[in-house]
């Protein structure tokens, strides 16, 4: 496939580039600054805050998917929302797939199947609600585009870097926890479940993973 990386600077989208091009995917990487010295990666300078711009990177492209990883700080939900709207118009009229990797906070509390992620205070302390209020906007604008091939993926409440070991659990729209109460994994194995939900797509919209 020719897969596009909108933020492919940032922790998760580079590690998804990495992943895509192990796997013999040619790799569009779209950022602000881009670049790779890699042949099988093509760099492109594009401002995500820049609708015009974005549709005609995502245009020229020519691409089988787009990943959205995006990530602000301090965090800007408009920002977040706007991009993410941009690529999902540009995708339904192109005919193209789309992956977001969203936030922790869309996901339903175990346990307590009417209350978010994003509102439970065990999971997201006062200083990151504003981060999880912006992933859960984010799936609002993915769910708006009812008829679009879309797919969000929540990441569990921790995502650090760490060793790719090629394994991690699959679920839906509800945090998945350990046996320890831990809910995490790493951005490596994050990208490997990115990857294989491109080259399988499964039938949910919102899934989730952890280790």
């Amino acid at each position: 496939m020719k897969i596009a990386v909108l933020g492919a600077g940032g922790m998760v989208g580079s590690r998804v580039v990495t992943e895509a091009r192990a796997r013999g995917h040619q790799v569009l990487a779209l950022s602000r600054k881009p670049a790779s010295d890699d042949p099988g990666v093509t760099p492109v300078a594009v401002d995500a805050d820049d609708p015009d711009a974005l549709r005609a990177a995502l245009t020229a492209s020519a691409a089988d998917a787009v990943v959205v990883s995006l990530r602000t700080v301090p965090v800007d939900q408009e920002f977040l929302v706007g991009a993410t709207r941009t690529v999902l118009d540009s995708a339904a009229r192109l005919g193209v797939r789309v992956l977001v990797v969203g936030g922790a906070g869309a996901l339903r509390s175990p346990g307590h199947e009417d209350l978010l992620v994003a509102d439970d205070p065990a999971y997201v302390p006062a200083a990151v609600t504003a981060v999880a209020a912006a992933g859960v906007a984010q799936l609002r604008t993915c769910q708006a585009h009812a008829e679009g091939d879309w797919v969000y993926l929540s990441p569990p409440a921790l995502l650090e870097p760490g060793t790719r070991t090629g394994r991690y659990r699959r679920g839906t729209d509800t945090l998945l926890t350990g046996a320890d109460g831990r809910s995490w994994i790493t951005a490596e194995d994050l990208a490997v479940a990115v990857l294989d939900e491109l080259e399988s797509p499964g039938p949910q919209r919102h899934i989730t993973v952890a280790a």
